[in-house]
């Protein structure tokens, strides 16, 4: 394999974790470890921020077409720690984050240290399955009760 490329359980680990992420809605947050749970990987939160960390831009050459996933399709800001924090990368990348959730309406609070946070009483979205699987989930138990 290539340097740089993925083997396929790979590719089907960062595309499951990016699907799930489109589906956090417009001005919600949920945290790593929430997602590693709906993509049925729970112990893996930590693998989610890698994939999020490894999302690329979006193509801005005409002549070159985009990834599948870039962070133009995929809200990687709606993606925080368990602690309702922003975690810090890099130069200015958890305000970019901040202000990115506060374009969507999410209240962002900063602590005299600097750390970003949001409450996810208000604005957390944790359900107990990705919203394109909730049809399946109760198809199957429907299938269960009638045999």
């Amino acid at each position: 394999m290539a340097r740089g490329e993925r083997s396929e359980e790979a590719w089907a680990w960062y595309t499951a974790v990016y699907e799930a992420i489109q589906e956090i809605p417009y001005g919600k947050v949920t945290s790593y470890g929430h997602i590693a749970k709906l993509v049925g990987k729970p112990e893996c939160p930590r693998q989610v921020g890698v994939c999020l960390k490894h999302l690329p831009s979006p193509s801005t050459d005409p002549s070159k077409k985009s990834p599948t996933w870039h962070s133009g399709n995929v809200p990687w800001q709606r993606v925080i720690n368990a602690r309702g924090g922003i975690s810090p990368r890099g130069p200015s990348g958890a305000s970019r984050q901040a202000t990115a959730l506060r374009a969507e309406g999410v209240h962002v609070d900063q602590g005299s240290m600097g750390e970003f946070t949001v409450d996810f009483g208000k604005f957390g979205w944790f359900p107990d399955v990705l919203p394109s699987e909730a049809g399946l989930v109760e198809s199957s138990d429907e299938e269960e009760e009638d045999t």
